[in-house]
């Protein structure tokens, strides 16, 4: 857990929480949230003020109150991982700068993360998780959250037992790693995320969620040696998973392979060499161009002739699959010239020359 301590904080009288709350344009759903243990207290209440727009009079289990604080700081989406090499913040400032609920105050982000450590309904964990990962798309929040020993608490539920938890956990820290001074704080969660991958359901959320944080902490070379066991895992995805993890692996893979220093372990790795036959017209645009751009960059690599030789006697490994003159590689991408897509046939013209 974070440094927030297990209780949520006291703030004077009710009055008073009541008064600083809805200054913050917040109203009952969040007071409920900071003032006890639980967002839903009594079923039997009156109607009053937190049944609004609940049909039966009744509020629905872990909704959040209309126009309270809560709900205008999570109806913001959350801002995933950018393209590779590129910080998202810029684009985050873009969408949803403008929005009033972008910034909040340090004892309002306090609360959520007392919150957050006190509640055991999973349901309340995702709505905060998802407002803590929404405020961090803002810079000042990413520092506010660090100084406030957030980051910790909130990766600290990677390992909750819910599924849906640990997405909105991935999410916030996501979100959270688009600072420099974060990421040197969740550097050392990148195993634990790894982990994450491995052992999720093929496909999953989580896994697409894991793979943008790591898209995140090797957008820089600081931290991608703590990558380099995963390279096999990474190509292992290109093989069996869908589109959209394809390219999130492929955005870790060109990261890595923007690093000479990286070089090395990439060239080593043990790859399926199934991994040739994504090198193909029917293959989805973005897949395709992340893969010859990943190529390029292995291409522009030249090792001495007893590396080379050294490489050659190791079965499978990426150089040999794709540098060492692959006659069915080099027949595939001659193929491609002909493909209806500029960049595509001018990225495998690169490769060839």
């Amino acid at each position: 857990m974070g440094d927030g301590g297990g209780a949520a904080p006291k703030l004077g009288s009710t009055t008073a929480l009541l008064g600083l709350i809805a200054g913050a344009g917040a109203s009952y759903g969040i007071y409920k949230l900071v003032s006890g243990g639980g967002w839903r207290r009594n079923k039997k209440r009156a109607s009053g003020g937190d049944t609004r727009g609940v049909k039966g009079g009744q509020p629905r289990e872990g909704a959040v109150q209309p126009g309270s604080l809560l709900a205008r700081v999570s109806g913001l989406d959350v801002v995933g991982g950018r393209a590779e090499g590129r910080w998202a913040a810029e684009a985050a400032s873009d969408d949803i700068g403008s929005k009033p609920s972008g910034s909040l105050e340090p004892h309002h982000l306090n609360m959520l993360l007392s919150c957050l450590q006190t509640t055991s309904n999973p349901s309340h964990k995702c709505q905060i998780l998802l407002t803590l990962g929404n405020a961090a798309a803002f810079t000042g929040n990413q520092d506010l959250i660090r100084e406030l020993g957030g980051l910790h608490t909130i990766a600290s539920f990677l390992s909750d037992p819910e599924p849906k938890v640990r997405v909105q956990t991935l999410n916030a820290l996501n979100n959270l790693s688009m600072n420099i001074q974060n990421q040197e704080e969740l550097k050392v969660y990148v195993s634990q995320v790894v982990e994450l991958i491995e052992i999720s359901p093929v496909n999953s959320d989580l896994q697409l969620a894991a793979l943008r944080l790591l898209t995140n902490l090797s957008v820089t070379d600081k931290y991608q040696h703590l990558l380099k066991g995963s390279i096999k895992l990474l190509f292992s995805l290109l093989i069996v998973s869908n589109e959209a993890l394809q390219i999130q692996a492929l955005k870790v893979l060109v990261n890595l392979s923007s690093n000479p220093d990286m070089m090395d372990d990439i060239v080593q790795t043990q790859v399926p060499a199934s991994v040739v036959l994504l090198f193909d017209i029917r293959t989805p645009l973005e897949v395709l161009l992340r893969l010859l751009t990943f190529a390029g960059n292995l291409k522009a690599w030249r090792p001495s002739a007893q590396v080379a030789d050294e490489l050659r006697g190791k079965q499978d490994c990426l150089f040999r699959v794709l540098l060492d003159e692959s006659p069915q590689l080099h027949s595939r991408l001659l193929q491609l010239l002909s493909h209806p897509v500029g960049e595509v046939q001018a990225q495998v013209a690169r490769f060839l020359t």
